[in-house]
């Protein structure tokens, strides 16, 4: 299991929570990981950042591989939507590790947050 499967696992068990919650809670401790990595960009060390990134990678990779599973039960709209936004956030950490800005994480600190609240109940 990778990285973020496990991180997924120990933040499910921690505390009983729905599978949404748990989602929205690795969501958001993505979010807090870019958040604390861009200072360095600063300083110019883009390791913390580019760890940062490559876990939120994973993180969504996962979200979109469990969303748009044939036996998941959401409709294919919202699964093709999940897929969408899936590969927008995948392709933006790249984009990000290869030329990061502060606009960049801004942005995908954003989706997740935002995503975290509508998994929440709390959309926008």
């Amino acid at each position: 299991m990778n990285y973020a499967a496990n991180a997924y696992a120990r933040t499910s068990r921690s505390a009983p929570m729905t599978p949404r919650e748990a989602e929205s809670a690795v969501l958001i401790k993505a979010a807090q990981q870019l958040v604390g990595a861009s200072h360095g960009l600063a300083t110019g060390d883009t390791r913390p950042l580019n760890e940062a990134l490559s876990f939120n990678q994973r993180v969504w990779t996962i979200l979109a591989s469990e969303a748009t599973a044939e036996e998941n039960p959401l409709p294919v709209d919202i699964k093709q939507g999940i897929c969408n936004l899936g590969v927008f956030v995948l392709r933006n950490c790249l984009d990000t590790m290869i030329e990061p800005t502060p606009e960049k994480i801004a942005n995908l600190v954003a989706i997740n947050n935002e995503i975290a609240a509508g998994l929440q109940g709390n959309p926008g």
